[in-house]
């Protein structure tokens, strides 16, 4: 039962990772940008949210409604200014640029808020209650949550691209921005707006670590880029599903390395990355490019 158990951890932990993954693949789907602040925009979003609940004594669920606009904004203003300058002297440029901000954001947390660590709704049920399956599997609601919370925001990405207007102009430009633009396409707005969605989905994502863990001014380099960057590439880039396929996989490597040696968690699943690039490097849900 402990194996089964640690399946069953892994499986809902990769729901965190995807939620923290699916902004990421979304960018390099729609823009080919690699967002190396991805991770330091999550921990703005949940400092934001510890700050509005603070000041506010709102409910922890509340602040969800208020901090997912504003970093929508946010993404929205950032790929017209800083990514957008980048594109146009090209995809290296992205990288440094995305590097730079990340640098920025982090030593800033640090210098205004310090390096002691913060949660998002200590003490709140949803956080501490768990329930049991069976005698020695023990499952947190807190975490089960966040999975449908993934499952939902991807299908509503999903649904967006495929079935709104706005979201079929964001594929179009995505294959084609030339053709996109001759025929009236304004692909600036069409990527403001796909960056506005994809920190949309940050915020979920630094908001749901801040409850599952604490949150410190390093996390967003040290944790959730390198965890939503492996889950990415595990499914696929540019893929949403690919997202919480690579999510799942990297959580469940984590839990049963964890289950043979606590020390070998974090081993685990970047051996299982490894493997994923040198034996499939274009992801588990991606096909390989035909000549």
């Amino acid at each position: 039962m402990a194996w089964v158990n640690a399946v069953i951890q892994g499986v809902l932990t990769g729901g965190l990772y995807a939620l923290f993954a699916c902004g990421l693949s979304l960018l390099f789907g729609v823009m080919k940008v690699v967002n190396l602040a991805h991770g330091d925009l999550a921990v703005i979003a949940g400092y934001v949210a510890i700050g509005i609940i603070t000041a506010t004594h709102m409910p922890v669920l509340w602040s969800v409604v208020v901090v997912v606009p504003v970093m929508a904004v946010l993404g929205y203003v950032l790929q017209r200014t800083v990514i957008q300058s980048s594109l146009n002297r090209g995809v290296l440029t992205t990288l440094i640029v995305t590097l730079g901000l990340s640098m920025v954001i982090e030593n800033g947390l640090l210098q205004f808020f310090s390096a002691d660590t913060r949660g998002i709704g200590a003490g709140m049920s949803l956080v501490t209650s768990s329930f049991s399956l069976g005698s020695q599997i023990q499952i947190a609601w807190l975490l089960v949550v966040i999975f449908a919370v993934a499952v939902v925001v991807l299908l509503g990405l999903q649904y967006f691209l495929s079935g709104s207007s706005y979201g079929r102009l964001i594929r179009a430009v995505a294959d084609d921005q030339e053709a996109a633009q001759l025929s009236g396409a304004d692909y600036r707005h069409v990527f403001g707006i796909a960056a506005a969605l994809a920190l949309g989905t940050v915020a979920l994502g630094g908001i749901a670590y801040g409850m599952y863990s604490d949150l410190d001014p390093t996390t967003g380099t040290d944790t959730i880029l390198l965890f939503a960057f492996v889950a990415v590439v595990i499914g696929g880039l540019g893929s949403l599903w690919g997202t919480l396929l690579g999510g799942i996989v990297l959580g469940v490597a984590q839990q049963i390395g964890a289950q043979i040696n606590i020390s070998d968690e974090l081993l685990a699943g970047y051996l299982v990355f490894l493997a994923v690039l040198v034996l499939r490097p274009q992801g588990l849900t991606s096909r390989r490019a035909q000549t």
